[in-house]
């Protein structure tokens, strides 16, 4: 199975220093042999306003770009919304669903999460389902709480008949933004536990589970192969640690 590494950018870079960062990384990273040879996947969501130019600095690499967020609706009057076939014309590939941002600030519920996860799969879209328990608990309790979420976030897809490769990335939401990433043993169970399930369902063949939530270099190796890539936030901003993240690919 092929590993995934990705970073969202959030909102902390303007448009002009987006751009220089994306040339910055296709510089550093572009040529990078796990990403030449195929064993890894590397995806990169700017704000909405940068994936066209993103995708046309990484035009001639292997990174691909994704988005931070999509519409239920694929058109129609949601003002201020964008949808799946609009980020697909864009040159989206990816698209985050469900991050605990959007569930905190913007309300959206499992329901919401269900719906863009649909939208995703049914425009081609890539879904990196961001889910995770809301506190410190248990593995064994997270692991429990986080294949909930996982069936119900694909609960809509999957009564629709909508298949199509998944990127689970587990990010408790208590370790977002912490200085420190949750315990290296509660990651590997936790993402035991989803891989299994992911796993049972055919529809969705060579899906990953990654982890996200402080997520920096060292991180994965680590891990020793109980994931599936990372996915990073600011320990990205640094192109060199990006490069560094991949470099530990190496060893894998």
């Amino acid at each position: 199975m092929s590993r995934t590494f990705g970073v969202s950018l959030k909102m902390y870079m303007g448009y002009d220093q987006t751009l220089r960062w994306c040339r910055d990384v296709a510089a550093t990273c572009g040529d990078h042999p796990v990403l030449q040879d195929g064993s890894t996947r590397l995806f990169i969501a700017p704000t909405f306003p940068a994936v066209p130019a993103a995708r046309e600095i990484f035009r001639g690499t292997p990174i691909a770009v994704g988005a931070q967020n999509l519409a239920e609706a694929d058109s129609g009057a949601f003002t201020g919304e964008v949808g799946g076939p609009v980020l697909r014309e864009a040159g989206a590939l990816y698209v985050e669903v469900g991050h605990a941002e959007r569930r905190r600030l913007y309300g959206e519920d499992e329901n919401v999460v269900a719906a863009k996860t649909a939208a995703a799969l049914r425009n081609g879209l890539v879904p990196v389902l961001c889910i995770g328990e809301p506190e410190p608990v248990s593995a064994e309790e997270a692991a429990a709480e986080c294949v909930r979420q996982l069936v119900s976030a694909l609960q809509t897809s999957d009564r629709r008949g909508l298949g199509g490769n998944v990127v689970v990335a587990y990010e408790p939401i208590w370790a977002i933004g912490a200085a420190e990433p949750a315990g290296d043993g509660h990651i590997s169970a936790v993402c035991a536990a989803l891989r299994e399930a992911i796993a049972k369902r055919p529809g969705h063949p060579d899906s990953n589970v990654i982890y996200g939530g402080s997520a920096g270099p060292g991180l994965y190796s680590r891990l020793g192969g109980s994931v599936d890539g990372v996915f990073l936030g600011r320990f990205a901003h640094d192109p060199q640690a990006l490069k560094a993240v991949l470099d530990e690919g190496l060893a894998a």
